[in-house]
């Protein structure tokens, strides 16, 4: 399903669809998560582009958070396993981290991105730092593309 809101500025446009997008995030966090406990049963390795800016979000997608009530659906119990996913250290997460500066440069110099400069310093807002229980690392986008790969390479259990 896409929903395109519409209306003249000042309509609420933005409001309503950041209210909506949190009430719809979770069934899609669950989904990546089911995803992810699926490519691992294959013994596949992944790569999961997701913002995952609040701590609630990264625990679903590692199954640390194994039930989600919203006011729609809810996620189904994990079982034991899925529930490890993220506590055994199958999940890095790799947190890329600028300064809203850098970033809203970048954002600017796109063309047809979703993602407007303007609604940057919002996610911003929203991001919770990482904490010492969550499997991750902090990389800074300042560095280029190659030195970034090398970094994480450097972190990872397995080979790309």
């Amino acid at each position: 399903m896409i929903v395109i809101l519409m209306g003249v500025s000042g309509s609420g446009k933005t409001a309503v669809g950041s209210s909506l997008a949190n009430k719809d995030r979770v069934p899609w966090l669950c989904t990546l998560h089911e995803i992810l406990i699926r490519e691992k049963s294959c013994g596949v390795n992944m790569i999961l582009a997701c913002s995952s800016l609040k701590r609630m979000y990264r625990k679903i997608l590692t199954g640390e958070q194994s039930t989600v009530k919203t006011d729609s659906e809810s996620c189904t119990e994990q079982n034991q396993e899925q529930a490890q996913l993220g506590c055994n250290k199958e999940i890095l997460f790799v947190y890329l981290h600028g300064s809203i500066e850098l970033i809203t440069k970048r954002l600017q110099s796109r063309k047809g991105h979703f993602m407007s400069s303007s609604l940057l310093q919002s996610q911003f807002d929203t991001l919770e730092p990482l904490e010492g229980t969550e499997n991750y690392i902090d990389i800074s986008i300042e560095k280029s593309i190659p030195e970034i790969v090398a970094e994480i390479e450097k972190d990872l259990s397995w080979n790309l």
